[in-house]
């Protein structure tokens, strides 16, 4: 049978045309920047973020966000020393920076880039929500000078402005659109739309979406790129990124494991799981992707869920025997493209992993058979009794370590 004939896939029943038509959709990790603010993690070191970088180049990632500068001095030396070594290493993933709309923050990425001899993109991020704005006394010629003078400074040094409204998805369009014409006018080349506190719903983004594309087409600017930003207070941090791209955006942001302030920023390693098996990036090798994942978590310090999708230790694992059955039937039938997929959304094998049959307390004779072999071990019955007689006797899941032990045990 054809692989259509074994799934049929309402999500695409619809869908007459990709997510993207006629746009290529690019990605900006902001793992090393945004994801380091949150106040669980630990700011990793400099060889665990070239790691990372060398990763997210290895994954097709277009542009990471190499740090904030005008941090301090810390953030200063790890961002010069990431440049480098993505000049030296040829790498194809684009650096940029985050920076205020100050001209202390900016020349602070001029410096280095001027320094390196790299071109890195500024970020310069300003808010532009009313409660922003009530907040910090700000009103809008001072928002529109600020915004001018930063984007000024960067293109004077011919580098490119991603111009960054925080709080976009709770700004008045009247505003948006002043400030929108002029960071365009300025030199910006790309508009970042941010939901920064995770507000934002679907039909939200897709509102806010067609205002700023209405925009820059009144403004003649077909070239300007639109970036989506968003958080996942609201758990809508990976949907609301995928809705992102139906509705206009072409360079959607995210960081490993979703990690960032407070519950954190969309996770940018589910994103492309997902655009993946949406057929969308038919050219990018994910098999690193579960890598990448572990090697965030063990350089900030933030455990992966065991849970959680795709790089989460139970992503592929199951123990309940009729789950077990039906793979163990799959992989007899000598088809790995079905038993990697008849209880599994998630195609293990796309994305560098296996399926993995436990033993425990829901547990059948095949699964015990099953991990017996695979172990090389002769599953007699009087063994697999024993084993799946100490499953029963518990309440989860036995550790090799405990099969082990009643394998070697007299009978």
């Amino acid at each position: 049978m054809t692989d259509h004939e074994l799934i049929y896939d309402w999500n695409s029943v619809e869908k007459v045309a990709p997510l993207s038509p006629k746009r290529r959709i690019q990605f900006l990790d902001e793992t090393l920047r945004d994801g380091i603010q949150s106040p669980s993690v630990v700011d990793p070191s400099i060889d665990d973020k070239l790691r990372l970088v060398e990763l997210a180049n290895d994954l097709g990632i277009d542009t990471m966000d190499i740090g904030l500068p005008g941090a301090g001095k810390r953030a200063v030396e790890d961002v010069t020393i990431i440049a480098e070594h993505i000049k030296q290493q040829r790498l194809k993933v684009k650096p940029s920076c985050a920076a205020r709309t100050h001209v202390n923050d900016v020349q602070a990425v001029i410096d280095i880039s001027q320094k390196v001899g790299i071109e890195i993109e500024v970020l310069a991020f300003i808010g532009s929500s009313p409660i922003r704005q009530y907040a910090e006394n700000w009103d809008l010629p001072k928002m529109l000078e600020l915004t001018a003078t930063a984007i000024d400074l960067a293109r004077k040094y011919n580098l490119p402005v991603g111009f960054v409204t925080e709080d976009t998805t709770r700004s008045r369009p009247e505003i948006l659109t002043k400030m929108f014409t002029t960071a365009v006018e300025h030199g910006a080349s790309r508009l970042v739309v941010c939901d920064t506190v995770g507000h934002a719903t679907p039909d939200g983004i897709k509102n806010l979406l067609k205002f700023t594309r209405n925009t820059l087409d009144g403004l003649g600017r077909h070239d300007v790129g639109i970036d989506w930003h968003g958080h996942n207070d609201r758990g809508f941090g990976v949907v609301n990124s995928i809705f992102a791209i139906e509705y206009g955006a072409d360079r959607i942001h995210g960081t490993a494991l979703g990690i960032g302030e407070r519950v954190g920023n969309a996770a940018l390693d589910q994103i492309l799981m997902n655009l993946k098996l949406l057929g969308e990036l038919p050219d990018h090798d994910l098999t690193k992707l579960v890598l990448w994942c572990k090697t965030a978590s063990q350089a900030t310090r933030v455990p992966i869920h065991p849970q959680y999708p795709l790089a989460g230790s139970d992503a592929f694992r199951t123990a309940t025997g009729v789950h077990a059955a039906a793979i163990i039937k799959a992989e007899k039938k000598g088809d790995a493209w079905l038993a990697d997929r008849i209880y599994s959304g998630v195609p293990a094998g796309m994305f560098g992993k296996g399926q993995e049959i436990e033993i425990g307390h829901y547990s059948g004779e095949s699964n015990v058979v099953y991990w017996l072999r695979k172990r090389g071990h002769e599953p007699t019955p009087e063994l697999v009794a024993a084993v799946l007689g100490a499953a029963k006797r518990g309440n989860r899941v036995l550790s090799d370590d405990e099969i082990n032990a009643v394998i070697k045990a007299p009978r």
